[in-house]
Parts: structure tokens; sequence; C-alpha cells
């Protein structure tokens, strides 16, 4: 072996060590039921041939021991009861011992290691992946649980790692290896576990933020569908599905509003929230991460005005203040997109932001509620003004509204701004704050 090689050799085979030194003092009881010793797969990833070892077991060694690294790395954010007895601190050491690896291999450009490793790791995980998922027979009813064969572990285990090498691979890099990690990752979203489906849904988001809509190339629409397909995951990885949804189907049709998959991902998803209109955890996912694909769908957003604003109705009284805010950002975007024209909700928006005003008094995060009711007033007055004067006449008398009646009077939006912000920049400071603290 040439001097090179055998410096790589030595430095691989002392981190290596390193980390099983570490990994032997660490406690470890594999979880009850399991069929998978997640201590003896890290094991026999780190063990390394001896010095004479040629080229293609060297490249071996680095592959396995990258796969190590990707699995430890990868626990520090994990819960499940496989990765969970992973302390932080040997997290954190394959994470260094990576970079130590990539000064060697590569002087220091991990990126440059992940992409070269790419190819070879990415193909070998999904078909680990792929050993416990339920197929369809030939003759495409029935169904065979590979997972009898095939412990589920092993496919959590590969999803862990696909998702580390996936996300490690820069935006430079990852157009390139799009042919390649796009099927890896649908075979992880296919899959029946719901802890493999979330690894492949982080799979997709990094692509989502990092990929343009050509480079999906011919898989844009298997992709949309498969989002469609998850939508009604479990409640733990629901978050992940409606950013997923969201990202790529504004990423990929974002130039074509009228596209049937804005329909179809925003449908579905509101199919789901109806039926649980209080299950607090999917409404503020659902809310938090919507807005690009409102954006996206611009005035086409009116289609939808009857299923959204009935929830947005329903929210806006919700017990936590989080989905309160949120729910009157939301209708403030679709204020500011649709002029909410040709609707009879406008009536009905200004009778239930009264009663949140009223309301807000006896919240923690009045001020924040009671100034974004205020904003969303004024959007309203810019954009219907007739139709607001006639719906607020009927509460310009009521007493306890005397410091948004004063506010409503005397801030003016300046015609001239972007629409986005609605408030002047010279509006009274007083106004606010007593808007706020009334």
């Amino acid at each position: 072996m040439s001097n090179a090689t055998e410096d790589l050799h030595r430095r691989l085979t002392q981190l290596s060590e390193s980390l099983l030194a570490h990994l032997s003092t660490t406690p470890y009881a594999p979880p009850e039921g399991s069929a998978v010793s997640v201590k003896f797969v890290l094991q026999s990833l780190l063990h390394n041939p001896s010095s004479g070892a040629g080229e293609s077991q060297l490249q071996e060694s680095i592959r396995n021991f990258v796969l190590a690294s990707a699995l430890l790395s990868a626990s520090e954010s994990s819960t499940h009861e496989l990765l969970s007895w992973i302390p932080r601190q040997l997290a954190a050491a394959a994470a260094a011992s990576f970079r130590d690896l990539s000064d060697v291999y590569c002087h220091g450009n991990d990126k440059r290691l992940v992409a070269e490793l790419a190819p070879e790791v990415l193909l070998l995980l999904k078909d680990r992946i792929k050993e416990s998922s339920i197929d369809k027979g030939t003759d495409g009813d029935e169904v065979s649980a590979a997972s009898a064969r095939v412990p589920v572990g092993i496919a959590i285990l590969a999803a862990y790692q696909l998702r580390w090498f996936v996300t490690q691979i820069d935006k430079l890099n990852l157009g390139k290896l799009c042919n390649l990690v796009i099927p890896c990752a649908l075979t992880a979203l296919d899959h029946w576990s719901t802890e493999v489906k979330g690894q492949g849904m982080i799979c997709f988001i990094h692509l989502g933020k990092n990929v343009n809509s050509a480079e999906f190339g011919v898989y844009q629409d298997v992709i949309l569908d498969a989002c469609c397909n998850n939508i009604a995951s479990a409640d733990e990885i629901w978050h992940l599905v409606v950013e997923m949804s969201v990202l790529l189907v504004s990423s990929i049709h974002q130039s074509n509003p009228r596209s049937h998959w804005y329909e179809r991902i925003l449908g579905e998803m509101l199919s789901h929230l109806e039926r649980q209109p209080r299950n607090k955890e999917r409404r503020v996912a659902w809310l938090t991460f919507i807005e690009p694909l409102f954006q996206s769908m611009g005035l086409v957003l009116l289609a939808h005005f009857r299923r959204l604003f009935p929830l947005f109705f329903k929210w806006i009284h919700a017990d936590d203040d989080e989905t309160v805010l949120l729910v009157l950002k939301r209708v403030h975007t679709v204020l500011k997109l649709t002029w909410i024209r040709n609707t009879p909700y406008i009536m009905r928006l200004v009778d239930e932001l009264v009663a949140l005003h009223k309301e807000a008094a006896l919240r923690v995060g009045r001020e924040e509620i009671r100034t974004s009711i205020l904003e969303v007033l004024l959007l309203l007055k810019q954009c219907k003004r007739q139709q607001f004067t006639a719906a607020w006449e009927m509460h310009r008398d009521d007493s306890n509204l005397a410091a948004l009646c004063l506010s409503l009077t005397e801030i003016s939006i300046d015609e001239e701004s972007s629409t986005s912000n609605t408030l002047r920049s010279d509006s009274p400071q007083n106004c606010l704050q007593l808007l706020t603290t009334h």
C-alpha cells in the first residue's frame, strides 16, 4: 500500500478502536421483544481488517465506519427505543470521528466523502428497508409481510442512516444525486413502520428545501402521490407529512397555482382536520407549515373558503394562545392574497374577531392577540370597506370595544406600502398600547 493509503488505514483503525472502546463501556439492554441488537450491529460495522488488507477491503471498512457514524450521530435526534440508549457523548464522538476521517480522506471535505459513498450506501440502505416492507402479491390482492423474515428493527436503523446520509449531502451535490436519493426516500415513505416513514419524510423535506423543480425530473407526480397517500399518517409524524407535502408541491408547481396537486393535497389535509378539529397537535402543525402553500395558491384559495373559514372560526377560540395566534396569521395571509372577494364570510369574520378581542382579556398573550386582531381588521377594512363598515356598525357602540374603535378610527392604512405591512409606520403608538391594555 502507498503511504497515503497506510495513513488512511491507520487513522481509520484508531478512530474505530476509539468508538469501540466507548461503545463497550456503554450499558445496553435490547428492548423487550426486539430481535435486533443495535450494539452488535455497531460493533460489526466498526470492526476493521488488518493493515495488510487490500484496497477493496479498505473501502468497505470506510463505508462501514461511516454507516456506524451515521447511526450514532442520527441517534441524537431520536427517542426510539432502539437508539435511546446511545449517550450524547458517544453520538458527538461519532460525529467528530467522521470529520476526522474526512480530514484524512479528502482534506476535511466531509460533504465530498458523503457524496462519494452515496451511490453504494444509499442502495444498500434502500434494500435493507425494503426487506421488511409489505409487498403486494403478483395478483395485486395478496400481501406478504417480509417482516416475518426480517425484523423491522433493521429497517428502522437503515432509515436513520438514510436520513443522516441524505441530510449531509449539500445543495451542490443533492441535485446531481436526485435520481438516486428519491427512490430510496420513496422506499422509506412506503414502509408500514411510522418510524421508517418519518425518516423518509425528513429526507424529502431536505430535498424540498435544496432542490429545484426541474431536478425532481420524472419523479414529480410519484412524489406528490406519495405525499397524498401519507397524509393519513399517525399523529407523531403528521407535522412531518404536512411540512413535506407543502414544501414539495410548492417547489414542484410553484408557477402553476391551478395544478390539481394543490387541490388534492389541501383537500386531503382539510378532510383530516375536519374529522379531528380538536386535535391540537394536528392543527398547530398544519397552521405552522401551510403558509408556503397558501402563498403559492394565491387567488385560487377562494375555491376553498367554504372549508377553510369554518375551521378558522372554530380554532380562533381555542384554549391555547398558540393556535389563536397562528389562525390570525393565516387569516391575514388569506385576506392579503384573495382580497376576500365574493364571499359571505366578512360579517362572520368581524363578529368572531370582536368576540376574540373580548376573550383576550383573560389570556396570557392578550397583547399579541389583540395586535393581530387589529391588523386583520385594518386589512379587512382596506379591502372591503363597504362590507366592513356595515359589519362593524353592529359593534360600534359596544363599550368593551372602545380601544379597538379608537384604533380603527385613528390608524389609517398607507395605500402606497406593501400589503404585508398593514400598519403605517407613523401609527400612533398610544393607540396600540390602549388596545392591548384595555
